[in-house]
């Protein structure tokens, strides 16, 4: 009887610098095949046919340029951005409700997620998701137990999705699809959620949109809680970035909330170099649950500003 596997491989044709032989590789065949009932000649065919790539890891491993506050924020925030982040909102917008309403996630943080990530579903990356883990798995020791779990999910995920493993692409770390998923959350929280029996997260933003949701919920989004919220200092003002206080405590040390904001117990103080000067703001546990999305405080405050320019944009249309 024919394999999943072994029938994807009859659909691909390549040459081949043999990643079989990177050191590692038959060690995790042999754990694949004990511990999830691969087929052995079937998975030393697969690696014969992975293609070695060195430039992802010259990618991952190029010192991070940092752009000033106001550039990386303008990248995401600018009116190109927001007009097709309105658009693709009217074009989900039933699909958005639901996921609100089952999830608790607002509609334009999801948004945001999605437009940060791939341009609302335009850019899911260009690099072979099994070249790039196996490389990543075995020739790159910094990270190596990572991207090899990574590696056994992605196999795990086209058994079970039943695509040939050579068949994706994603970025030059492994995330895949429309939301940027590393394989394991996938297989963890990607969701079916126009219950057409696959859940794709490659083109059918649906599935896609539920999902974002169901990661959000997952790990902990507070619905109807704030994100963050800007600060203006007092001259007897505090300032200590290191530490959690209530809003009240935070007020009581000078730092008071521009907006009505609820006295919740646990928030933490951000500062953003800008033209003028500094601007501050106080974090919240959604900010928290935004950085397990991606751990960069420039990349949470991105989503939470695009989600509410998304939000105001749309009321005023």
């Amino acid at each position: 009887m024919m394999t999943w596997l072994f029938s994807a491989l009859l659909l691909f044709f390549t040459s081949s610098v043999g990643a079989i032989e990177l050191p590692g590789i038959p060690e995790f065949i042999d754990e694949m095949v004990i511990e999830h009932q691969f087929e052995r000649d079937e998975l030393e065919q697969v690696f014969q046919h992975v293609q070695h790539r060195p430039a992802v890891i010259n990618l991952i491993s190029a010192p991070a340029t940092i752009k000033p506050w106001p550039q990386y924020r303008a990248a995401f925030t600018n009116n190109k951005h927001i007009n097709d982040g309105l658009k693709f909102w009217e074009n989900h917008i039933n699909v958005l409700q639901r996921a609100e309403k089952e999830y608790g996630v607002p509609q334009e943080m999801i948004v945001a997620i999605i437009g940060v990530e791939t341009n609302y579903g335009r850019n899911t990356g260009k690099f072979n998701i099994l070249d790039t883990l196996t490389t990543l798995a075995f020739d790159y020791p910094r990270r190596a137990d990572f991207f090899r779990n990574e590696l056994k999910e992605y196999l795990l995920l086209a058994r079970e999705q039943k695509f040939g493993p050579f068949k994706m692409y994603g970025s030059y770390a492994g995330a895949l699809g429309i939301p940027q998923f590393m394989p394991s959350s996938y297989r963890k929280h990607a969701v079916d959620f126009n219950n057409d029996g696959e859940t794709n997260l490659f083109n059918d933003p649906e599935d896609a949109i539920g999902s974002v949701a169901n990661y959000f919920k997952q790990y902990g989004w507070q619905s109807g809680e704030p994100v963050a919220v800007r600060v203006k200092l007092n001259k007897k003002a505090e300032l200590n970035v290191k530490e959690t206080h209530s809003v009240a405590t935070w007020a009581e040390m000078g730092i008071i909330p521009v907006a009505q904001t609820a006295d919740l117990k646990s928030a933490w103080l951000l500062d953003f170099t800008v033209s003028d000067g500094k601007e501050f703001w106080l974090a919240f546990k959604n900010f928290q649950v935004i950085m397990l999305y991606n751990n960069n405080i420039f990349y949470a405050m991105s989503v939470y500003q695009l989600a509410d320019a998304l939000r105001n944009a749309r009321t005023l249309n």
